[in-house]
């Protein structure tokens, strides 16, 4: 199910360009517009549920998490990898997941495809 309003629907369908970091059948994380550091990923039921609690496999949904906070924690060098269940933007379930915005980075805030790609080879 799919809600032809929705801005994250949109996305999981391809009709809105993203940098992804990972992708399955149930999944699909991508790199956050805004971020609040390198790697600021979300990660979003490809089906629309409006709450992470409405997500019928919500134990795959946070394996993927932490897949991708694994992912940020090589990317960045930053040992404290934060996790966020947020709805009140957007109304469909997502997960933030980024590093400590008060560490020193290397890497630059603003999202970009290297960045995605980079993400995208260390997520296992």
């Amino acid at each position: 199910m799919h809600d032809d309003t929705c801005i994250f629907c949109k996305i999981s369908k391809g009709e809105i360009p993203n940098h992804t970091v990972y992708e399955d059948d149930q999944f699909l994380a991508f790199l956050d517009i805004r971020p609040l550091s390198p790697g600021h990923t979300l990660i979003i039921p490809k089906e629309h549920h409006r709450w992470v609690w409405d997500v019928p496999n919500a134990g795959d949904y946070f394996a993927v998490a932490q897949k991708v906070a694994k992912a940020l924690w090589v990317y960045t060098g930053v040992e404290a990898i934060h996790a966020k269940v947020v709805g009140e933007e957007v109304p469909h379930a997502h997960i933030w997941v980024y590093a400590d915005p008060s560490a020193t980075f290397t890497q630059p805030k603003d999202a970009t495809a290297e960045m995605a790609v980079a993400l995208k080879a260390t997520i296992r």
